[in-house]
C-alpha cells in the first residue's frame, strides 16, 4: 500500500476513534444516565490531565525502548479495551475513573501519530510540510464520519457510542503494525536531565513574547473549544425540543 495512503488512514481513524463519542457523550450523560453537570465537567478534565501527563512518558518510551509505531498500536488496542467498560458504569465516580485511564492510552496517540508520520514521510524523502497537511487534513473528516455515524444510527444517547469507537481503535491498533517501522532514536541522552527528557526545556520557547502570544491564544481557543465539544450537542438536543 502506498504510504501517503496509509498515513492517509492513520489520520483518518486517529480521530475517529474519537469523534464517535467525544461530541455526544453529553447527551448520553445528561440524557440517559441523568448524572450531574458537575460530575460531567470532572470527566472532561480527564483529557487535560492524560494531556499533561503521558505525552513526555510515551515519547521518552518511544524515543528509548520501542519502535514507535508498536507503542502506538498497543496503546490504540488498550484504548479499544477499556472503552468497551465504559457502557456498563453504573456511577459518575466509576465512570471518571475508567474515563481517565482510556485517555491515559488515547491523549499520548495524537503526538506519537504525528512522530509516526513526520518520521515515515522524511524516511521516504518527501517534503513532510507540502505533504503532511493534506495527509492531516483527513483527521478532521474521520472525527465528522464518526460523528455522522452515532449520531445517524441512533447512538447518541446510547453506550453503543463507545462500542463504536473501540471496534475502530482495534481496527486503528492492529493497522498500526503494518506500517514502516519506526525505531527507537535514542535522541534524549541517557544522562539528561530529567527535566530535558521531560520536555520542560521547551518552556524557553515562552521568552519570545510571539510565542507567548500563540501559546495564550491556543489556550483560550482550547478552552472555548471542549466548552463546545461538551455542551454543544446537549444544548442543540435541548434546543430541538
Amino acid at each position: 500500500m502506498n504510504i501517503k495512503l496509509k498515513l492517509t488512514i492513520l489520520s483518518f481513524l486517529q480521530f475517529f476513534v474519537w469523534g464517535a463519542w467525544l461530541i455526544t457523550i453529553g447527551v448520553y450523560w445528561f440524557g440517559t444516565k441523568n448524572w450531574s453537570g458537575e460530575d460531567f465537567g470532572k470527566v472532561f478534565a480527564t483529557l487535560g490531565i492524560a494531556s499533561i501527563i503521558m505525552p513526555a512518558l510515551t515519547g521518552i518510551i518511544a524515543d528509548r525502548w520501542i519502535n514507535a509505531e508498536k507503542l502506538y498500536g498497543i496503546l490504540h488496542i488498550c484504548y479499544g479495551i477499556t472503552l468497551l467498560f465504559l457502557p456498563s458504569v453504573v456511577t459518575p465516580e466509576n465512570f471518571f475513573a475508567v474515563m481517565l485511564v482510556a485517555m491515559i492510552f488515547y491523549m499520548p496517540t495524537i503526538s506519537l501519530s504525528n512522530s509516526i508520520a513526520y518520521y515515515i514521510l522524511k524516511n521516504n524523502n518527501y517534503d513532510v510540510v507540502k505533504v503532511f497537511p493534506p495527509i492531516r487534513v483527513w483527521g478532521t473528516i474521520g472525527f465528522i464520519v464518526a460523528m455522522w455515524i452515532t449520531n445517524l444510527s441512533g447512538n447518541k444517547a446510547s453506550g453503543n457510542q463507545f462500542y463504536i469507537a473501540a471496534v475502530i481503535a482495534f481496527v486503528l491498533g492492529i493497522f498500526a503494525f503494518t506500517l514502516p517501522k519506526c525505531p527507537p532514536q535514542n535522541l534524549i541522552p541517557k544522562d539528561a536531565p530529567l527535566s530535558e527528557k521531560l520536555g520542560l526545556n521547551a518552556f524557553a520557547l515562552f521568552k519570545d513574547y510571539k510565542m507567548a502570544l500563540f501559546f495564550l491564544f491556543s489556550l483560550f481557543l482550547g478552552g472555548a473549544l471542549q466548552l463546545t465539544n461538551m455542551y454543544g450537542d446537549t444544548f442543540l438536543s435541548d434546543f430541538g425540543k
